[in-house]
């Protein structure tokens, strides 16, 4: 399926309301409030919107920023946009395969990486490792 072909009344029947704000419209769910923010079971996060898996546990650290965050991604799965919305200046992160809206990456991340993906966790979906 190609899912950037989807229409808005497609997203609109597919997704919940909560996933429909932050995924098509680029909402941010309130800091600590997301159900993976504080989850580390063993696994793989995909999208929401499209189930492309994005994130393993193993790149997942704990930020105290609120949000999960993750210091790598699954290569080829995620899209980097400039955004210069609410005065600032950051990096957006979308799913590569649908365009959902999962978050920003900053450079200021703890690990070896150097990066934190500060994701949404109604971005998310998470696969329990076998």
């Amino acid at each position: 399926m190609n899912y950037k072909q989807l229409s808005e009344q497609e997203w609109l029947q597919k997704l919940s309301e909560e996933e429909y704000y932050i995924l098509r419209k680029k909402g941010t769910e309130r800091p600590f409030s997301g159900k993976y923010n504080d989850f580390y079971e063993n696994g793989m996060y995909q999208c929401a919107g499209c189930g492309t898996v994005l994130f393993t546990s193993e790149q997942k650290f704990k930020s105290g920023c609120g949000w999960p965050s993750f210091d790598d991604a699954i290569p080829g799965t995620i899209d980097e946009i400039p955004d210069y919305t609410h005065g600032m200046i950051r990096t957006e992160i979308t799913c590569k395969n649908c365009g959902g809206h999962l978050g920003h990456v900053f450079n200021d991340g703890p690990t070896a990486t150097g990066v934190r993906y500060c994701v949404n966790s109604v971005s998310l979906n998470f696969e329990e490792a076998n």
